[in-house]
This record gives C-alpha cells, sequence and structure tokens, in this order.
C-alpha cells in the first residue's frame, strides 16, 4: 500500500508554520490541521471530518465547544475579561474555589489556589509541601509525567528527552518506582510488597523526616494509562500519615470524571492533602488549581504562588460551566459505563488480533498495548502504524509509552461515534495484522 500524503493545504501550513513555530512546542505526529471542532468532531483545514479519540489531549472532556461552555466564556467575556486576582477580588474565582472544595475528597476543610497550567500547579505541590512540612525533599515515580516547568519537569520522568541540555534540575526531588501490575509476571500482591519495601528502601537513604511530599499519579497516564493496586495506595497512605509526609496526587490528565469517577484518587478509598487540577478543568482554557487541606494551603504568603492572569474570570467562568456539564449529564457515571463497554470491546479484538497485548484502564480512560505477535514485545513502530493509518481512515489517536494507543475521547461522545471508532479500528488492526500497511506511512522522529 502507498503510503497516502496528507492534504496540500495541511503540507503548505505545516511547511510555512515551521518557520516561526519552534519545534519544542509539538511532540511529532501526522499532520492534522484543526479548522474547527464540536463535540467529538474534528474538521481539517481541507474540511476532512474526524472522530477526536483523545479530546485535545484528555482536555476536553464535554467535548469541543459546549454550548454551556461557551456561553459561559461569551457572557463572561462581556462583563470582565480580567482583572488580577493577585490585588482584589471577583465572582468566578471565589465561585470556582468554592466548587472545588466542594467536589473532591476529603472531609476536612480545603482552600484552593490558582494557576495556568497543570505544571505550575504540581510546581505549587512542591511549594507548599516545603513551606508547611519544613522538610526539602519530594518524592516522586517512575515513568511518571508532571509537567514542563522546572519543578513539574524534575518530578517527571516518563521522558529523558524533556530535561536533556537543561541541567541541572531542581534539587532535593527522588523518585519511586511505580506499582506497575501490566508489565509483569508477578501478582498485584507481589508488586505491592516490592514497592512498599522500595519506600522503607529509600527511608535508608532519605530520612523519612526530611520528606515533604509523595507526589503520585493515581494511575499513571503517560506511562501508559497503568491503574496501581488498591493496596498499594492504601499501604503508601498510610506509611505517608505515619512518617507525617504529605500525600499529593496528580488528577491534571485522571480528573473531571475521566476515569469514571470525579477523582481518580477516589477508586482507592482514600482523600489526599493536596492535589493538582488542570487540562479538563476548564474545557482547555488556561486554568489550574491545587486544592488542599486548608493548614497547609495557609503555609504561603503572596507572592509565593502568585499569578497575574491566574483565576482568570473567563477561565473560571469555563471550569464552572465545565462542571456544571458534567453533574447535569451524569458523565462521571457515562464514563464509567461507557469505559466498561469498549474496554470490552478491544478485549474481544484482543483474542483475534495478535499485535494487541495488554488492554486496560477505568472510565472512557484506555491503553491498548501494541505487541510484536510473535515475542510478545512492545511494538513501538507498529503502534505508530496503526495511528498513521487510523488518522487517514478519519480518527484522531496518538501513542503514549513508546507502544500503547491512547484512548481518552470526550465523555459525551455518542454510542454511533464509539461504534463507528471501533469498527474502524478493527478494521486498522486487520490490515496491521496481515502487513497492508506500509513501514513509511510513519514520519520520522514521530511520537514520544
Amino acid at each position: 500500500m502507498d503510503k497516502v500524503k496528507t492534504t496540500s493545504r495541511a503540507d503548505a501550513f505545516v511547511a510555512e508554520e515551521a518557520k516561526t513555530f519552534a519545534p519544542v512546542g509539538r511532540i511529532p505526529y501526522y499532520n492534522l490541521v484543526i479548522d474547527h471542532a464540536k463535540g467529538s468532531q474534528v474538521v481539517d483545514v481541507d474540511g476532512k471530518i474526524y472522530t477526536d479519540l483523545i479530546a485535545s489531549a484528555a482536555a476536553i472532556n464535554v467535548g469541543h465547544s459546549h454550548p454551556k461552555v461557551v456561553a459561559a466564556i461569551q457572557d463572561q467575556a462581556a462583563q470582565l475579561i480580567h482583572y488580577t486576582t493577585a490585588y482584589f477580588h471577583q465572582g468566578p474565582a471565589k465561585a470556582l474555589a468554592d466548587k472545588l472544595v466542594a467536589i473532591t475528597p476529603g472531609d476536612f476543610p480545603k482552600k484552593v489556589a490558582f494557576g495556568l497550567s497543570g505544571s505550575d500547579a504540581n510546581d505549587a505541590i512542591i511549594k507548599f509541601a516545603r513551606a508547611y512540612t519544613k522538610r526539602p525533599y519530594v518524592i516522586s515515580f517512575d515513568n511518571a509525567y508532571h509537567g514542563a516547568t522546572y519543578g513539574s519537569m524534575t518530578l517527571t520522568t516518563v521522558s529523558d528527552a524533556a530535561s536533556q541540555g537543561i541541567t541541572p534540575m531542581v534539587p532535593g526531588i527522588a523518585h519511586l518506582p511505580y506499582p506497575d501490575t501490566a508489565h509483569t509476571d508477578e501478582t498485584p500482591a507481589q508488586v505491592t510488597a516490592r514497592c512498599i519495601q522500595a519506600v522503607h528502601d529509600l527511608f535508608q537513604k532519605i530520612s523519612a523526616d526530611q520528606i515533604a511530599c509523595i507526589l503520585m499519579e493515581p494511575i499513571a497516564g503517560d506511562a501508559g494509562i497503568i491503574v496501581p493496586p488498591t493496596d498499594y495506595v492504601q499501604q503508601l497512605v498510610a506509611i505517608c500519615k505515619a512518617e507525617g509526609i504529605l500525600f499529593a496526587v496528580d488528577e491534571i490528565q485522571q480528573g473531571m470524571g475521566r476515569s469514571g469517577k470525579w477523582f481518580s484518587i477516589e477508586h482507592f478509598g482514600v482523600a489526599p492533602d493536596l492535589m493538582s487540577l488542570g487540562k479538563a478543568l476548564g474545557s482547555g482554557m488556561p486554568v489550574s488549581a491545587v486544592v488542599g487541606r486548608a493548614d497547609v494551603m495557609d503555609s504561603l504568603r503572596a507572592p509565593a504562588h502568585t499569578f497575574t492572569t491566574a483565576g482568570n474570570p473567563v477561565c473560571c467562568a469555563a471550569a464552572l460551566a465545565t462542571i456544571n456539564v458534567i453533574e447535569e449529564e451524569d458523565l462521571v457515571q457515562r464514563s464509567h459505563d461507557m469505559g466498561a463497554y469498549v474496554i470490552d470491546q478491544f478485549k474481544q479484538m484482543q483474542r483475534e488480533f495478535h499485535a494487541i497485548g495488554d488492554v486496560r484502564g477505568e472510565g472512557l480512560n484506555v491503553g491498548i498495548e501494541i505487541v510484536d505477535p510473535v515475542t510478545g514485545k512492545p511494538d513501538t513502530q507498529a503502534a505508530l502504524k496503526f495511528v498513521y493509518r487510523a488518522f487517514e481512515k478519519g480518527l484522531i489517536l496518538i501513542t503514549i509509552a513508546g507502544n500503547t494507543i491512547r484512548f481518552q475521547p470526550a465523555l459525551t461522545i455518542s454510542r454511533a461515534e464509539i461504534d463507528g471508532a471501533l469498527a474502524t479500528m478493527r478494521g486498522v488492526f486487520h490490515e496491521l495484522q496481515v502487513g497492508a500497511i506500509a513501514d513509511d506511512i510513519v514520519d520520522d522522529a514521530a511520537g514520544w
């Protein structure tokens, strides 16, 4: 099969954009140049329609341009586009803080600090944890992704390329093995025991009374949608409490209904001391938040985490409308139900197509591993061939963790759209199995 080239308008746009757009700003995939989008349908500059199965990196959980979010943005922009919360007060920021305190887990007083992106929210966790505990060390996990500011990038380990050439990184940050049951022959109990032992081993290198915080993705997103054992999370939280270590969670990708719960930590029956939010909080508008125990949040004073445009009223209005849509349309339950259906469909395909390895996830939040059918080893090139061919057939998908297909559509996606996408994916899996997808369909250096 000859490689199908992207449209001439898209190619011309990308070539022209490259003159002024720094390459650091985009992970390279196929040339999709978007004109407009609605719900789960994206239309490119040539009028071709695609079904979006990644929801703009899990940032558009209520669908593109949801009417209630659009109306909230328009109404607020007509009233007040911005006045900095660094000096004065305005209604949307207060209303959003009140709402976040109400919907986040934890039966204790909470407060909220706003920012502009998930990255700065994770930087804030470092700040608040150190300020409250007077301890220097913050611990995250292997294969974590927490952002691209210096602090969040030091917490991140999923890609070595992120920090190449820009060291030294932020001091006082170390990492633990993530309790990954998907890539081992161990039982969940054995994984839990090994990874909890790693916590105690870390205490031999860094005294527990020097650790301010352990920050965890309750479901590891860019590591490949990895769901840890419940017992591990509960034991880790118990250790943190015993040692006076704050337990923090990154819900930037996995929150706002993505996993079939409001927040993915709710799958494990524990409440964090600190939580970072971004992405889908504002349906893609630039807003982030840290929600935490009030006593912890009171440990910093301005301007330690103060930004001119944080708490922007238009962004806060978008976030409030997004939360209202999730509640009114029962999207958390819909994510749970539709996700169970999708996972079952992929497991059926797994029995038919030998390139499908592990299928895992919670809610509309699924990772599909692509492996070599003979060896069973991860096959990154085959995964890229799959998503490029799926793009040619009208689906927007990408890979994460090398060989894992990321399936995170809007929670509003219809059953008909899901079934159409699954039928198309089944066809692409068949092409992959019979060797009908050319190797040169994939651009050089594509993917993470």
